[in-house]
């Protein structure tokens, strides 16, 4: 069943730790087939060594396991939230990469200091509220995804393909695993000089055109960077 998500899903599971933005079993990546409403997603605690697609959990909406032996991971509630109030994403990952997780915990979005940041991201990446204790204490995944749609209420999930969980870690997504692995990686990237950019001149800025400039150029109908189909 969904032989080819698995192994996609899995792919990112991998990606993640190769560019190093997972320690241990600190992270997950999920897939969606929307036709079937199926999530496929790394099951709980396991090393990723010893992970194969087979070991990948199938469940539906509601998180019951369609098929697999294994636990779901643990984040799973946050992704079928996210799956649910995003219709346009197809794949989720979480991390607790170094420099993202510090601006979570620091309880701040990532300004846009750049073209770098401006080629993944259309504005800032987002920081939610910190949960209630009524939220901790009662359904905390579940709760968690609540935060991140209320954050993105005004935003559009693909022009900001990424979030941070005050106090805990960023979550990215995209239109398939690869896509969604890709932008927590490169979430990682420009947390990392964000940070940079804040000691170095904490008053930095450029303009909105540029930012526009480069976002657009790679997203949209007039994209012009990289390749077409028929060239």
């Amino acid at each position: 069943m969904l032989e080819k998500l698995k192994e996609a899903t899995l792919e990112a599971n991998l990606e993640i730790v190769r560019r190093g933005l997972v320690l241990y079993t600190f992270g997950n990546a999920s897939g969606i087939e929307r036709d079937s409403g199926l999530v496929v997603i790394k099951p709980s605690g396991v090393d990723y060594d010893e992970l194969t697609p087979d070991q990948m959990v199938v469940t539906d909406m509601n998180g019951a396991i369609v098929e697999g032996s294994l636990r779901p991971s643990s984040d799973l509630k946050t992704h079928l939230a996210l799956y649910e109030a995003f219709p346009s994403i197809g794949a989720v990952v979480h991390t607790h990469s170094e420099h993202a997780t510090a601006w979570a915990q620091a309880g701040l979005e990532i300004p846009s200091f750049g073209t770098t940041h401006a080629d993944y991201f259309h504005g800032p990446v987002p920081c939610t509220r910190e949960l209630s204790d009524e939220e901790i204490n009662g359904d905390y995944v579940l709760n968690t995804g609540k935060a991140i749609i209320e954050e993105f209420e005004s935003l559009d999930p693909l022009a900001v393909p990424a979030v941070l969980v005050a106090g805990h870690a960023p979550f990215a997504w995209g239109r398939d695993p690869h896509e969604a692995a890709h932008n927590a990686v490169v979430l990682e990237a420009v947390a990392k000089m964000a940070l940079m950019t804040m000691q170095l001149n904490p008053t930095a800025g450029v303009s909105q055109a540029l930012l526009d400039r480069h976002y657009f150029r790679k997203h949209g109908a007039n994209a012009t960077y990289g390749q077409s189909e028929n060239s």
